[in-house]
């Protein structure tokens, strides 16, 4: 293998991540969370939102999704989502397993955004006592496609939900490259986000997210709920150091600028050299090509590791350890596909 575009994940951490892991590794802490690393990693997931919430960390996106999700409803309703929500496609049934039947609605929509007609025909459906009632909106931010919500576009769709009484949860899992393209974290309490699963991984960390409950009535007995779930880590530090790393060096941000950077230099040179088309607008770390699947084989072949996504389009994703060469390396090989 040449290189791995298959996703953000298969990069490894982040220097600065790593480096705080082993400053952590140092001497003594307090166990479960109590630690000072935990609490300065939480103050700096506070002042990138300029919020107060309770904040916890835990093992993966998968957890913190899901564990949020049971929080918002209750074992006989649903939650809506983008069809290709992360939640709905790639998480094995977790919501309703951490919420005891929490079912999932799937929405459409243009490049991962929920259509905003669909979302009020879904509010609008009336309560019967056979079907799970909408409950909460879970929304993505980037989306699974690349593209990154405006403000505006949020606001559409929260507002109605949070008309009706209902949560919102916002998977944050590449809510730093949505940042680095222009979207302003403050705004996400503001708009009235209960929770956010603050996004790791996939920005240079191991495997660990953060939750972020801007409803702190939400928290209530919160610690109960993630112990009995596994998610709570005896030895917290060294799932907050890695965040403490990448937020006080700002790596966070810097290495989520350099994976959009290099998905554009990608998508402008697939579209200047080859036959092929962009499937969705490139505004995040990822780019989706309208490829054969002969071509494709012929990609993976040459040792560029790629991924077919749900609507058939290859999927090319950059992170924070893309390099320049290895993108007009792979723009080249996709040139003589054609």
């Amino acid at each position: 293998m040449r290189y791995d575009f298959g996703s953000d994940n298969t990069a490894g951490m982040a220097p600065a991540a790593l480096q705080a892991v082993i400053a952590a590794n140092s001497g003594f802490a307090r166990a479960y969370g109590t630690d000072e690393t935990t609490a300065r990693a939480a103050d700096q997931i506070r002042q990138r939102l300029d919020a107060d919430a309770e904040i916890r960390f835990v093992f993966s996106g998968t957890a913190a999704n899901a564990i949020a999700l049971s929080m918002l409803a209750f074992p006989f309703e649903a939650v809506l989502a983008h069809q290709a929500a992360h939640v709905c496609t790639d998480e094995t049934g977790a919501p309703g397993f951490f919420g005891q039947g929490v079912g999932l609605i799937g929405l459409p929509g243009l490049s991962g955004k929920i259509d905003q007609g669909a979302l009020e025909a879904a509010l609008s459906e009336p309560v019967v006592g056979h079907r799970q009632p909408a409950a909460a909106l879970s929304l993505t931010q980037s989306t699974e496609y690349g593209t990154v919500y405006t403000e505006e576009e949020l606001r559409h769709l929260i507002e109605p939900v949070k008309a009706m009484g209902y949560g919102v949860h916002l998977d944050g899992a590449r809510l730093a490259n949505a940042a680095a393209a222009g979207f302003d974290l403050t705004q996400i309490p503001r708009l009235g986000v209960d929770i956010l699963v603050f996004g790791g991984a996939k920005a240079g960390a191991n495997g660990t997210e953060a939750i972020v409950l801007f409803d702190k009535s939400l928290a209530r007995r919160l610690d109960n709920r993630l112990k009995q779930a596994g998610q709570t880590a005896s030895k917290g530090r060294f799932l907050a150091a890695p965040f403490l790393g990448l937020l006080e060096s700002n790596a966070w941000e810097d290495g989520a600028a350099h994976a959009n950077l290099m998905a554009e230099r990608l998508a402008d040179g697939i579209e200047a050299r080859s036959p092929f088309i962009l499937a969705h607008p490139v505004e995040a770390n990822a780019v989706f090509v309208r490829m054969p699947e002969e071509a494709h084989a012929r990609l993976n072949a040459l040792g560029w590791a790629c991924y077919r996504f749900d609507d058939g389009s290859v999927r090319f994703v950059c992170s924070w350890q893309t390099q320049v060469e290895v993108v007009d390396e792979v723009v080249e090989a996709i040139s003589t596909l054609g």
